[in-house]
Formats: C-alpha cells, sequence, structure tokens
C-alpha cells in the first residue's frame, strides 16, 4: 500500500471512529436523561397518584420499557444493516432517538392530560428504545471494521466512549437545572434537556452523513454474500454465542444503572442527599470513566491473552461494588464519592473492549445482528431490570444486602460468560490476517 492510500484509509477510519463516538454519545445522553428523569421527577409529573417508594418503582418500570423495546430495534436494523449497510440505519436511528427525546420534553403531565400522558410517556419511550436498539450495533462496526489491522478494539471503543459522555452531559445538565426551586424543576426544568437533544441530533446527522460504509460491509454487498435472513441464520448457527454474549454484556450495562439511577433515587429519597450532592457525586464517577475506559482498549489490545486481561478488569468489581454501596450507606458525602468513583474503573475499562471482543466472535455478515441481540436482550433482562430489581428488594429487605449480593452475581455472570466467549473462534478478518493469532482457549 502507498503511502497516500495508507493515509487516506487512516483518515477515513478516523472519520469512522469520530462519527461513531458523537453519534454514540447524542443518542446515550438521550438514554440517560431519561433515566435520571426518572430517578427524579416522572413520578411526580406522570404517576402522582402514587406515592413514594411506589411511584418511584412504577416510574423505573416505564424506564425499563426502554430496553424492553431495544431488541425489537436490534432485530430491525440488524436486518437493514447486514443486508444493506451500516451508515444508511445510523442516520435513521439517530433521527428516530431525536425526535422521541424531544417529543417526550414536550409531553404534558399527568395533571394536564390524565391517563394520557403516562401511556404517551410508555409509547415514546418505546420508539426511543428501538431507535437506541439499532444504534449501538451500528456505532461499533462502522467504527471497527474501519480501523486499521489489529486495532478493531479500539476503534470499537470510540462507540463505546459515548455511553460515559452521553452519561456525563445528561448529568451536567441536571445538575445546572436541579438548582432550580423545587416547583419549577417538576413543572418545567426537567424538560430542558430533553428540549436541548434536537439540536444535538442536527450537529451529529452533519457528522454522521460524511462517514463512509463499511470496508467489510462493502465487501460482503460486492461478492453478494448478504445474509437473507440474518435474524433466522445467526440463531441457527450461533444459539450459544448468542447466549454467551448476553451475560458477556451484563455488568457493562448494569453497573451505570445500579449508581446513576438506583443508587441516585435510594440516596435522595432514603438517605441524607440531596438531588444535587449526589448528582455531583455521579458527575465526579462519569469524568472519571470517560478519562479512564479508553485504558480498557489499550490493555485488551497490548496484553497478549483477552481472558487475562477481562479477569485485571472485573476481579476488582467483586470487592469494590459492594464498597461502592457501603460508602453510600454511611451517608458522608466524601466516603460516597470515592466509593462510587473506584467502583466505575473496573467495568468502564471492561466496557471500552467489550465491542470489540464481542463482534469479532460473529461473522461480518450477521455481525450488526448478532451483537444488537446480545447486547439488546442484556439490556432487557438483565441491565434495565436493574433499578426495578434494586427498588424491589431494598423495599422488600429494607437493606441494601440484597442489592449488593445482587450487583456481585452479576459481575461473575459477565466474567464467567466473557471466558467461554473468548474459547470461540475469532471472525475479525483483520484478526484472521495475523500470523500468530491469540490462544485464548488456552489462557480461558
Amino acid at each position: 500500500m502507498s503511502a497516500s492510500a495508507a493515509h487516506q484509509q487512516s483518515r477515513t477510519a478516523n472519520r469512522a471512529g469520530l462519527g461513531a463516538f458523537i453519534g454514540s454519545t447524542i443518542e446515550w445522553f438521550d438514554f440517560y436523561i431519561y433515566g435520571t428523569a426518572a430517578a427524579l421527577v416522572f413520578d411526580k409529573v406522570f404517576f402522582p397518584e402514587l406515592e413514594g417508594p411506589l411511584g418511584t418503582l412504577v416510574a423505573f418500570a416505564t424506564f425499563w420499557v426502554g430496553f424492553l423495546a431495544r431488541p425489537l430495534g436490534g432485530i430491525i436494523f440488524g436486518h437493514f444493516g447486514d443486508r444493506l449497510g451500516r451508515k444508511t440505519t445510523l442516520v435513521i436511528t439517530l433521527l428516530m432517538m431525536g425526535i422521541s427525546t424531544t417529543l417526550i420534553g414536550l409531553l404534558p403531565g399527568y395533571a394536564s392530560i390524565g391517563v394520557a400522558a403516562p401511556i404517551l410517556l410508555v409509547c415514546i419511550r418505546m420508539v426511543q428504545g428501538i431507535g437506541l436498539g439499532g444504534e449501538w450495533g451500528g456505532s461499533v462496526l462502522i467504527a471497527s471494521e474501519h480501523a486499521p489491522k489489529g486495532k478493531s478494539i479500539l476503534y470499537g471503543a470510540f462507540a463505546q466512549q459515548g455511553s460515559p459522555v452521553g452519561n456525563t452531559l445528561s448529568t451536567v445538565s441536571f445538575l445546572a437545572i436541579s438548582q432550580l426551586p423545587d416547583a419549577a424543576f417538576v413543572s418545567w426544568g426537567w424538560r430542558i434537556p430533553f428540549l436541548a437533544s434536537a439540536v444535538l441530533v442536527f450537529v451529529g446527522l452533519l457528522v454522521r452523513l460524511k462517514v463512509a460504509e463499511s470496508p467489510a460491509m462493502a465487501n460482503i454487498i460486492e461478492s453478494k454474500k448478504v445474509a437473507k435472513t440474518p435474524l433466522t441464520e445467526v440463531l441457527r448457527t450461533q444459539p450459544m454465542l448468542i447466549v454467551l454474549g448476553i451475560g458477556a454484556c451484563t455488568i457493562g450495562l448494569s453497573a451505570t444503572y445500579f449508581k446513576s439511577t438506583f443508587a441516585l433515587s435510594w440516596a435522595t429519597s432514603s438517605l441524607d442527599f440531596t438531588r444535587s450532592s449526589f448528582l455531583t457525586i455521579i458527575l465526579v464517577a462519569n469524568v472519571t470513566q470517560v478519562i479512564v475506559q479508553p485504558f480498557g482498549a489499550v490493555m485488551a489490545t497490548r496484553m497478549k491473552s483477552l481472558s487475562r486481561a477481562v479477569c485485571v478488569m472485573l476481579l476488582p468489581e467483586v470487592v469494590l461494588m459492594p464498597l461502592m454501596f457501603m460508602l453510600i450507606s454511611t451517608e458522608n458525602y466524601t466516603l460516597a464519592m470515592v466509593g462510587v468513583t473506584v467502583a466505575t474503573i473496573p467495568h468502564c475499562l471492561y466496557y471500552a473492549a467489550l465491542a470489540g471482543m464481542l463482534a469479532s466472535r460473529f461473522p461480518a455478515q450477521l455481525r450488526y445482528t448478532g451483537i444488537s441481540l446480545c447486547y439488546q436482550l442484556c439490556g432487557t433482562l438483565l441491565g434495565g431490570t436493574t433499578p426495578i430489581l434494586g427498588q424491589f428488594l431494598l423495599n422488600r429487605t429494607g437493606s441494601i444486602t440484597a442489592v449488593i449480593v445482587y450487583a456481585v452475581l452479576q459481575v461473575l455472570l459477565t466474567l464467567g460468560c466473557m471466558l467461554l466467549l473468548l474459547r470461540r473462534p475469532d471472525h475479525d478478518e483483520r484478526s484472521a490476517a495475523h500470523p500468530q493469532p491469540r490462544t485464548d482457549a488456552v489462557a480461558a
């Protein structure tokens, strides 16, 4: 390859990575502001007749509806992404997320239109979930499939980085408006982040439209190897891979909702934390994640064994997740901040490498559908239910201990499934070109 061609390839790959990052950031911002609003205000605006913990539980149930819809989005857009290409689907999903988020910001509350308000909220949340269900797989692949040889995990991390940045922007926006008086916050203040999404989506579209189709997908289309029915084929040929992939995604998804949704509600309703104080704690943890997370992709790329890298990333979480809840329960601001921030490090390192590791285990013609099913079904079954089950366990036992046990079990499930997943063949075309591929089956 000539120097000019290599330079052009690098520019194209970097543009794809940037497009994945910006689009993913916007879509995760849209998704996370819902979780924050559900923890702080939706029970008052849309479910005022359900008081206290029950209203919070129902608000978290509407939060879960978005996760319920995400596998449908993964199936729909995975089908088109594996047949028509990654780029077109990503433009559609960005528009779906932006429009639905803006509509939530405009939605009248229960006091204005009665029971129609929560019904419409659930319907819009479903659309939002479908959009994000199709977004994640496409963002990961448009970046990782453009990557230079040996760097697919690093470039897949561009899409992963959108999650903590989107979460940080979400927290900053709510931290700013939490300074409003309670009456103003409940009546109109919470709507500002949702309405601001319209501007962000416009910026994201400008960037995403300039990204080229991924080389892997372009080759599949050109060679006429497109799968006729990707969903049927991936379920028929890779059923155990789907199961392991669901488990391997668990703590990468649920850890954020343990701290930014469940813990936020618990700390502000049952403990002596104000909205702004605990949002500040979450903000510090999110900024830490933004800074630290990319090192997970670097670690996975440079270590000789992916299995060993996964153990180094996840095993500390078995100790740090319980420590987080224990320090929050002290009701000491500084200790709580230390607990939440330190517990963020293991799962964010793992999350950076997750996308690339998962994508490489599926053949390219089924990859969009395969990784979307794993990630989105995990979100529905395990990630999105985290605040609901956490609140249920807390309500039922009156103690945070049961929530701690549940969190540790999720970490162990993730670790076991990923180690088994890494025993499976690596279908990454670039890794296959290496003369000495990794032998993770031995390490696992």
